[in-house]
């Protein structure tokens, strides 16, 4: 029986050292079978920095004002009519034009166009004047051109002067004027501004002759006549 048990505890030693040995040229070495060795990914995720997160996008803000908030101080839009491009053209039918002519300066005429309508207007370029059945259109004064186009509020009036003749008498064509149409202009040179005006001359008519020439439009009758 000895014999027998001594057997059994040899081949018993023997297969345990080959387990070793054989766990050992695997390249492993043994292991710990109590508790397992974490994974490649999760040593990596242990040992990483972790992702920096974006910060939440802030809410957008809440327009509607409380009772308790300060009204805006931003100043308003303009409005249309604050626009002086945005204006209607006077012209004949919402303006009232008069011709006087005057004593001073020698052989002048004065333009009045006031508003009558109830929104303002504006008074472009030179009034296009024309003598009864006239053929030729008079050429303004080029140094009476105004800085700013003039504009008319209602009631309000615009000028022009008018040379009717030269005073030296070196003007050719010298005639009377009866009838007198005087047309306006809209936004680009000699273009239609609407609706003509024929003021009412003396009952002796207007005597004219080849330098007859108007002035641009003037805010006021003294600068339309110092010209």
């Amino acid at each position: 029986m000895r014999t027998v048990r001594h057997h059994l505890l040899a081949a018993a030693g023997l297969t345990l050292a080959t387990l070793a040995l054989t766990a050992c040229n695997d390249g492993t070495g043994t292991t710990d079978e109590g508790a397992a060795k974490p994974t490649a990914s999760a040593t990596a995720s242990t040992t990483d920095k972790p992702a920096t997160e974006k910060p939440a996008a802030t809410p957008a803000s809440d327009t509607t004002k409380s009772p308790s908030q300060k009204p805006s101080t931003a100043a308003p839009s303009p409005k249309e009519d604050d626009n002086p491009a945005a204006y209607a053209f006077c012209n004949g039918s919402n303006t009232k034009t008069t011709a006087q002519p005057v004593s001073r300066p020698l052989n002048h005429m004065l333009l009045t166009v006031k508003n009558t309508g109830s929104k303002p207007c504006n008074l472009t370029y030179y009034p296009v004047l024309r003598f009864d059945g006239m053929q030729w259109a008079p050429r303004p004064i080029e140094a009476s051109h105004p800085q700013a186009v003039v504009t008319l509020n209602p009631g309000e009036s615009g000028y022009a002067g008018v040379l009717l003749s030269a005073a030296d008498g070196s003007g050719a064509g010298g005639t009377t004027g009866k009838k007198l149409t005087v047309m306006f202009q809209a936004g680009t040179p000699n273009s239609d501004g609407g609706a003509s005006a024929i003021p009412t001359l003396p009952a002796k008519g207007v005597y004219y002759d080849s330098t007859l020439t108007p002035t641009y439009w003037q805010m006021s009758a003294d600068d339309a006549l110092s010209y």
